[in-house]
């Protein structure tokens, strides 16, 4: 609270004091007297407004040497105490008095704190208020006369996350931090102490990294944004060339998420055509040769074709493309060489645009509104399916293994690229590519395909090995090897081979992702 508003709060409290001093002296003077008006406390009361206010109605009027004297310090106070308090109840409410008073009496609804406002921030917030009535948005900055205002209800108050924290006393969930500039948690005034406070931080990085500590986590917007593309867009059985224009970090993401989830046939060979710098891609995957065919299209598995000359060098490619997704970095960029592939070439496949905005008559991805989603930034829905697919994963092992919060970040990630394969799961199973949203229906209709189909041991045998594929892919894609025996420190596994060289149980491993069907149909996990 600022100076001014402590000095008002004093001086009005001090007033008060006096004003009900005076009251009672008035009262016990008059009511006695034969010939008062003023016979109770409330008529002092009534007394007192209409002469502090200057009305004057006459209907009461002290007959006592005190009294009168009284009255008399009323009318000398009223300019006073009216000006005194006019200034206490603008006070209140211009500074966070009244902002802090209206979210007090919300304590037991859902509070999201924005520790800045932005366009991101500002999208994300949207997109809460719609999913969740209970939300209660806060902006953790002073609101200016340049910001346009939310049209969803929001307050803006300039209090730190722990100031926020104490107000809502423990009532009800726990707040919810977000910080959506960049790495901002390193340098962010607002982060410092957050991992000790009983909040749930999500914090936008570049550096990879998913946990901080128990309830610190990060979201990469090139991810959410790969993630969304690819779950809208999913690869189909017939397209066989892919083409990505631009590496930078959302073509990296693109990439990266084509590699972990996009898994349909056992055959299939899809050539990934890259166009931009993969030195540093190539140099920390070092291990993709083992389940891709490097820089040579292949007919028996998928191939990654790293490009070192300019896209436009390669008509032939483009015209002849399945599928082209330029995901440039910068955006102006991206259009440009959207309209050039439609000025200047026959363009046979589809073309899909990153762009933040939405572009009609465009196939686009990528818009704020797609990316800052509430599932997208907090992952409850795949996080749940991971921690659903590793429950299913103890019980159908016979050795120890670790629950969900003893699991390192790796070994994490792993059941979340196992439950991010489920739509291609559910399009393999039904064999219609012609879905893109899951939803109950959808889930129970894939799970009694797969119960009846497992019957069969070569559908079955067929299934594992599709997942175990998958598997391959995102352990070599983190640089594992085989080794006799598992090394977690050496990033060794002994399943790292091919599928014939597995155990009976090891195959069995590979039906607990199957298996997920179940639990999401069971228990609406999404």
């Amino acid at each position: 609270m600022k100076k001014t508003n402590k000095i008002y709060l004093r001086i009005t409290i001090l007033l008060l004091m006096i004003y009900v001093g005076l009251l009672i002296v008035l009262y016990l003077s008059e009511h006695a007297d034969s010939a008062a008006t003023i016979r109770s406390f409330g008529d002092a009361c009534w007394y007192s407004l209409v002469t502090l206010t200057t009305v004057g109605y006459g209907d009461l009027t002290p007959v006592t040497p005190l009294g009168h004297a009284v009255g008399s310090v009323f009318l000398l106070l009223s300019a006073g105490i009216m000006m005194t308090l006019f200034g206490a109840v603008i006070s209140f409410v211009t500074s966070e008095g009244l902002p802090f008073f209206l979210l007090g009496l919300q304590r037991k609804k859902n509070w999201y704190y924005f520790a800045d406002y932005g366009v991101e921030a500002t999208t994300l917030a949207k997109n809460i208020c719609k999913e969740d009535p209970d939300a209660i948005i806060i902006f953790g900055e002073k609101r200016n006369d340049q910001m346009e205002f939310p049209d969803y209800p929001c307050l803006f108050l300039s209090a730190s996350p722990s100031r926020i924290v104490a107000h809502k006393k423990n009532t009800g969930a726990r707040c919810k931090i977000f910080l959506m500039k960049e790495n901002d948690i390193g340098v962010n005034i607002r982060a410092a102490n957050l991992h000790t406070l009983p909040v749930d931080v999500y914090a936008r990085t570049t550096n990879g990294r998913d946990s901080l500590s128990g309830n610190i986590s990060f979201f990469h917007s090139y991810d959410c944004c790969a993630r969304q593309y690819w779950r809208s867009k999913p690869l189909c059985s017939s397209e066989n060339a892919i083409v990505i224009i631009g590496f930078g970090n959302y073509g990296r993401c693109i990439l990266e998420r084509a590699i972990l989830t996009n898994i349909l046939s056992i055959d299939q060979h899809v050539a990934y055509h890259i166009f931009g710098d993969a030195r540093v891609f190539l140099a920390m995957h070092s291990h993709l040769n083992e389940t891709f065919s490097l820089n040579e299209e292949s007919e028996t598995t998928d191939s990654l074709i790293f490009h070192d000359e300019l896209w436009e060098l390669c008509p032939a490619l483009m015209e002849q493309a399945d599928r082209i997704i330029i995901c440039t970095d910068d955006e102006p960029e991206g259009w440009n060489i959207f309209w050039r592939l439609n000025s200047y070439y026959k363009i046979r496949g589809q073309l899909h645009l990153r762009s933040s905005q939405k572009a009609p008559g465009v196939s686009y991805f990528g818009t704020n509104e797609e990316i800052y989603t509430p599932d997208q930034i907090m992952r409850t829905t795949l996080n749940k399916a991971a921690i659903a697919i590793n429950e299913l994963f103890c019980r159908s092992v016979s050795y120890p293994t670790l629950q969900w919060d003893e699991l390192d970040t790796i070994h994490r990630e792993s059941k979340i690229a196992a439950a991010d394969h489920i739509l291609m799961k559910i399009r393999v199973l039904l064999n219609d590519e012609a879905i893109t949203d899951i939803t109950p229906d959808i889930i129970e209709k894939a799970n009694a395909q797969y119960m009846e189909n497992k019957k069969i041991e070569s559908m079955q045998d067929m299934y594992r090995r599709l997942d175990h594929s998958r598997w391959l892919r995102f352990y070599t894609f983190y640089n594992w090897s085989y080794g006799p025996v598992r090394d977690d420190l050496a990033r060794q596994h002994p399943m790292l081979c091919p599928y014939q060289d597995l155990t009976l149980e090891q195959k069995r491993e590979r039906d607990a992702a199957w298996e997920l069907l179940s639990c999401l149909a069971t228990e609406a996990l999404i």
